[in-house]
């Protein structure tokens, strides 16, 4: 880069004659030449000199300490997790259990049968590319841990690792304070670490990670004044482009990033009148497009993404877009990046070299770059093929889950806390505008579309807040300094340079503290139950929010997992009957204190109107002569005695129930009360909780199964723990699978069933085999050897009734 690169020391001493500070400047510089300069001066005011180093603890700023500091830091703040013995989240469970299982048959299984039962998962279409299941397995190899906690670790190695190479990044771009300052807020914001400590493993860590490469990987090719001494380093986010496609199916976003820095580099360079900066720009966005080949011919070999030709959502954005993918391209997302959107960066670049010639006047410049981009954004809006990169986002904002809402002030707090007031700052750069802060708003306004947008994305966006935060944190106090004198330096340099970075390290160490795994120890029994007291291809029925740990401990299918289930928000609110139960080949029924915890999300999943329906969980609070439980405006007191006495106070009006169901030490009592009112009561005793619900919601099967003895003929509790989750088997005409000496043989339970059909499938999905058996009045059956396949898929039927249905893996 053409200005000149300063790097200076500054040793200050406090005067003994008065308050003043002696400052005693010591440096050396670089001209276009690469010829070293050295100097020093001597002020007893203040010394303004670009680069000058004014903090009296100078040296934490070296990258020597500086690094091994932020790095044991961010450590420390993401292994605080690792004291419990459970994952965090949801979804880690599904991944966890994949792998294993994949690992006791000896490869990658492509058809899941414990995902979506009773039809199975072709997780090759659904999942993720491999690498982000292959990683936790080389850790584990490599650390001779058990495969649990290397599991557990992998995202503590890359997030760290993320901030390793962002450091190094914003201090090529600019300095060794902005470098520490971003990198430590990286490294203590929750917003970042939440998805990199330990215990939570998800796809996004890898994004940020090889993104942060790539951005290193720029920021070395432009410390270089030539551009043939450029060239080698574009190669970085090339690699870097291309390798993420194995590691995470949404990883399309980092090619967004990157076409985004690259269009901002060429506006830069054409504003500030350093067009050779608009031949990078063109070698970037050739380096983008090498990056796409080499994700294409990983996806032959790992998996495409979320947009490969043959995941359900490429299809939807095939037939939307309208076109048709060849053998040489394989997923959509690549075919648009190579077709269209390097051609566009291009002519945008070409389209700013050829004006550049023509107009030299700046703000001429920067109103021609304005309508250049107003112009880009009517042919994003207007033409189908290229709105079709926003399609996923539609579709999945329409899914009721927290991830997919827009952010509040809440959840800005959450993740950034103090930092988020900091980020504005950085339009406050003390020093001259450079094409690296343009480069950089390519990172940075497609980030905070992006956290406005979902809630998920306050992770990826985690990175452009630290970048504003700590070079405008920079800024406001080099600003500052140079226009104030005296003990007042002292003052601004205590407050910017320790006191604001220590509460936000402090607001983020206690985010972190407070954080706990969703799954427990009462989950745990009830599922290790389960496991062992049911059969290898018994189908259970939960809340889709479970459905991942109940698949790691009990290793049986699941109806839902992984993704907002309607199926089963039906159920729980009794709109599902007997036989939609038995077409699927459900066996066990799970539910639970915290899927009542989820009513309001049951109701939107089925899309339910929300009015007329409600239920209310009220912790006890107080047990001296009555037990009083409260939440919010809503009480219930409970006077016990030989005749049971029970008040609720509504918001400020007192009613009785009508019924009351009491849970104590494995017993349900009920208790009638005998009042007009349209008020249910239940009371555990055991956990200290009272739940009030009104009559519609009273007579829905969750609140059946989950606060009565009134269930169904058909169901028999099968566990309880009393109070915090219940498993109940659904009796039915039942195929169990049973392996005797090599063979597999179907045990009939109440065998009224007159054929079975038996349906065989490779590992990828092929069906190979279908064949229908007449089994009347029998009570086993063995698996005939003509059937085929790697997958057995099954339907046990009376007639043309289904009674049983199942998928194992042979």
């Amino acid at each position: 880069m053409d200005r000149q690169h300063h790097k200076c020391r500054l040793f200050s001493q406090l005067s003994m004659n008065g308050s003043r500070f002696i400052y005693l400047f010591v440096g050396w510089t670089h001209d276009r030449t690469g010829k070293k300069t050295f100097f020093k001066s001597k002020n007893t005011r203040t010394l303004r000199c670009q680069g000058v180093r004014r903090f009296s603890g100078e040296k934490i700023f070296m990258p020597k300490i500086a690094i091994p500091l932020i790095l044991a830091i961010a450590t420390a703040l993401r292994i605080i997790t690792l004291r419990y013995r459970y994952l965090l989240g949801y979804d880690p469970y599904f991944h966890l259990a994949y792998i294993e299982e994949s690992l006791k048959v000896g490869y990658w299984i492509k058809f899941y049968p414990l995902a979506n039962a009773p039809w199975g998962d072709l997780i090759y279409k659904t999942g993720h590319p491999l690498g982000f299941y292959a990683t936790p397995v080389y850790i584990w190899k490599v650390l001779k841990i058990s495969l649990y906690n290397a599991f557990r670790v992998t995202p503590v190695i890359f997030g760290v690792l993320t901030i390793f190479f962002f450091y190094l990044t914003i201090l090529n771009f600019y300095g060794k304070r902005e470098a520490f300052f971003s990198s430590f807020f990286l490294s203590v914001m929750f917003g970042h670490v939440f998805r990199s400590m330990g215990g939570y493993y998800r796809g996004d860590n890898y994004m940020l990670f090889w993104y942060s490469i790539a951005l290193f990987g720029i920021s070395l090719a432009l410390r270089r004044d030539k551009l043939t001494k450029r060239l080698p380093f574009y190669l970085i986010p090339a690699l870097a482009s291309g390798l993420v496609s194995a590691f995470w199916s949404a990883y399309y976003l980092m090619f967004i990033f990157l076409l985004l820095n690259i269009t901002f580099l060429a506006i830069g360079a054409f504003i500030l009148k350093k067009e050779r900066y608009l031949f990078d720009s063109v070698i970037l966005a050739l380096s983008t497009a090498l990056g796409a080949l080499i994700a294409n011919y990983l996806g032959k070999i790992v998996r495409y993404g979320m947009l490969g030709r043959n995941t359900w959502l490429g299809k939807i954005t095939m037939e939307k877009l309208g076109i048709k993918l060849n053998n040489d391209i394989g997923d959509v997302y690549l075919f648009l990046h190579l077709k269209y959107l390097v051609p566009l960066a291009i002519l945008l670049v070409l389209t700013l070299f050829l004006t550049s010639k023509m107009i030299k006047n700046e703000k001429h410049r920067l109103i021609f770059v304005s309508l250049i981009l107003l112009v880009f954004a009517i042919i994003f809006s207007k033409f189908t093929t290229l709105k079709g990169l926003f399609l996923g986002f539609k579709i999945f904002s329409k899914l009721p889950i927290i991830e997919t809402t827009h952010s509040k002030f809440s959840d800005l707090w959450l993740a950034y806390n103090i930092v988020i007031f900091l980020a504005p700052l950085f339009v406050l750069k003390s020093r001259k505008v450079s094409v690296t802060d343009f480069l950089l708003l390519g990172t940075i306004i497609p980030s905070l579309w992006m956290i406005y947008i979902w809630t998920r994305f306050l992770f990826i966006g985690s990175m452009a807040i630290a970048i504003m935060a700590g070079v405008g944190l920079v800024s406001l106090y080099e600003l500052l300094l140079s226009r104030i004198k005296g003990r007042a330096t002292l003052a601004v340099s205590l407050i910017l340079m320790i006191i604001m970075p220590s509460i936000t390290g402090a607001l983020g160490f206690r985010t972190v503290l407070t954080e706990r795994p969703l799954m427990n120890i009462h989950w745990e029994r009830g599922l290790v139950w389960l496991r062992e007291n049911s059969n290898e291809n018994d189908i259970i029925l939960a809340w889709w929010d479970y459905g991942g740990w109940i698949e790691y401990y009990t290793r049986r299918g699941t109806v839902a997992q992984m993704s907002p289930d309607e199926f089963v928000a039906r159920y729980l609110l009794g709109r599902v009957s007997d036989q939609e139960l038995m077409n699927l080949g459900v066996d066990y029924i799970i539910v639970s204190f915290d899927t009542a915890l989820k009513f309001g999300a049951i109701l939107r999943t089925a899309n339910e109107n929300e009015e007329g329906q409600f239920l209310i969980i009220l912790p006890l609070v107080s047990k001296f002569g009555v037990l009083i439980f409260e939440y919010g405006s809503y009480k219930l007191i409970m006077k016990p005695g030989k005749k049971l006495e029970v008040l609720t106070t509504i918001n400020g009006r007192t009613y009785i129930p009508k019924e009351v169901f009491v849970e104590h030490d494995g017993n349900i009592t009920e208790v009638e009360l005998h009042t007009h009112s349209n008020l249910y009561a239940y009371i555990n005793l055991n956990y200290g909780y009272a739940v009030l619900m009104n009559e519609k919601t009273f007579n829905t099967t969750l609140a059946k199964l989950m606060f009565t003895n009134k269930y169904p003929m058909d169901y028999k509790l099968a566990y309880s723990d009393g109070g915090f989750i219940k498993i109940f088997k659904f009796e039915h005409p039942n195929v169990k699978i049973y392996r005797r000496d090599g063979k597999i043989i179907f045990k009939f339970e109440n065998a009224t069933g007159t054929k079975l059909e038996i349906v065989g499938f490779l590992d990828n999905g092929t069906k190979v085999f279908e064949k229908w058996y007449y089994v009347r009045g029998l009570r086993e059956f063995e698996l005939p050897a003509e059937v085929k396949g790697d997958v057995i898929r099954y339907t046990y039927t009376q007639e043309e009734k289904v009674l049983d249905r199942g998928i194992f893996l042979r």
